[in-house]
């Protein structure tokens, strides 16, 4: 799976089933690593009538990264603090 945000693909379409069931093309499946029986994330964007779907490792992949990153801007904010304390 790769790190480029700006890469996006167009998969094809699905139909919405009687279950509210959809299939993800296999195309996107393969090139995405998605497995039958894997968590997902359903993200939805109300005002779009949007949805998107992640895999729950991609999505707490992110999250750490996230958070690795807002710690180290709060570490140089702390030390800013402190600096200027003195």
């Amino acid at each position: 799976m790769g790190s480029h945000i700006g890469h996006t693909n167009f998969y094809g379409t699905a139909t919405v089933g009687t279950k509210g069931q959809i299939v993800i093309p296999a195309k996107a499946r393969e090139e995405l690593g998605i497995e039958a029986g894997d968590s997902m994330v359903i993200i939805g964007i109300k005002d779009h009538n949007m949805l998107g779907v992640c895999p729950v490792s991609s999505v707490e992949a992110m999250l750490e990264h996230m958070t690795h990153k807002l710690n180290e801007i709060k570490s140089v904010i702390d030390k800013t603090k402190e600096t200027k304390g003195k």
